[in-house]
């Protein structure tokens, strides 16, 4: 594991094989912590963790010292929906996950709010917030909190300015259960700009307004392959889209976010990695 300076850095890695090879990968990237599915991101169904894929998930991180920050559940998961069917199908899916952090001993779950297609956002928002509390109330001794991400407000996505999430965040009960995702790439499609220091230091206030900066548990570290305010999700490497390098310098030397993992999900080759490590090295060069 590469030698800790500053914040806590990683990626989101495969779990190709089985979850505990998120571990290895994450050493194998310099990862000093690691986002991951716990689950197929592309299929309703889970295979059920066995006993023995349990220990050598736990051996592995025991072995290289890369932890585990959070999770990210299925893409296709949409508690916003208007259709009783599919909207019934992703709470279920969601509490699952849910439950397999748990076993899994992940301290986080991000998940996109939801997509109202067509329904309009305020009903797609008040199913979001009814989801998330009947999710709470059926989850026995969860030890796992939900991340709302940011997002970039593609389409009918929800979730794209800090009042949506602020305002789901305030109607959740289970209130140690809630908390935020920001994504860098996806707060700058939707209008936050990062990179001037007097205009990220706005945009965190407005956070911190609207949502609570004690709610942001992790940071995804994307630059931008879109313009400022396209709406439009498109990862690039640090440095090298629209945002630009000066806004990770203001993100990974803001005392506040020191305890907060920062972690890329940024285009690789599975195999070597080697983005990765070349996109984790930046990060690192950067902190003062």
């Amino acid at each position: 594991m590469a030698k800790r300076n500053g914040p806590l850095f990683g990626a989101h890695e495969s779990i190709a094989g089985g979850v505990f090879n998120a571990i290895e990968r994450g050493q194998r990237a310099t990862c000093d912590t690691i986002q991951m599915f716990n689950k197929s991101n592309s299929q309703w169904r889970a295979k059920k963790l066995e006993t023995k894929e349990l220990d050598k998930f736990f051996a592995a991180i025991e072995a290289t010292g890369v932890t585990v920050s959070t999770s990210h559940t299925s893409y296709l998961i949409n508690i916003a929906s208007p259709k009783p069917d599919l909207e019934e199908k992703s709470w279920e899916a969601l509490k699952l996950e849910m439950e397999r952090c748990n076993l899994l001993k992940i301290p986080n779950l991000v998940m996109h709010p939801g997509s109202h297609t067509g329904d309009g956002e305020e009903k797609g928002l008040t199913r979001i917030a009814e989801n998330l509390n009947r999710l709470f109330d059926a989850l026995t001794d969860n030890r796992c909190c939900l991340l709302l991400e940011c997002t970039a407000g593609q389409g009918s996505n929800l979730g794209y300015t800090f009042e949506q999430i602020g305002w789901l965040i305030d109607r959740v009960e289970a209130k140690e259960q809630i908390g935020c995702c920001l994504d860098t790439c996806h707060v700058f499609a939707a209008g936050y700009p990062l990179s001037d220091p007097k205009e990220y230091k706005a945009t965190m206030k407005q956070f911190d307004d609207s949502i609570g900066i004690d709610y942001l548990k992790i940071i995804h570290m994307n630059d931008s392959k879109k313009e400022f305010g396209s709406r439009r999700d498109r990862h690039e490497h640090i440095g090298e889209g629209f945002i630009g390098i000066e806004a990770f310098r203001n993100i990974v030397n803001d005392k506040r976010l020191q305890e907060i993992p920062m972690i890329l999900e940024t285009p690789k080759d599975e195999d070597t990695l080697a983005e990765d490590v070349e996109n984790l090295k930046r990060l690192r060069s950067l902190v003062a």
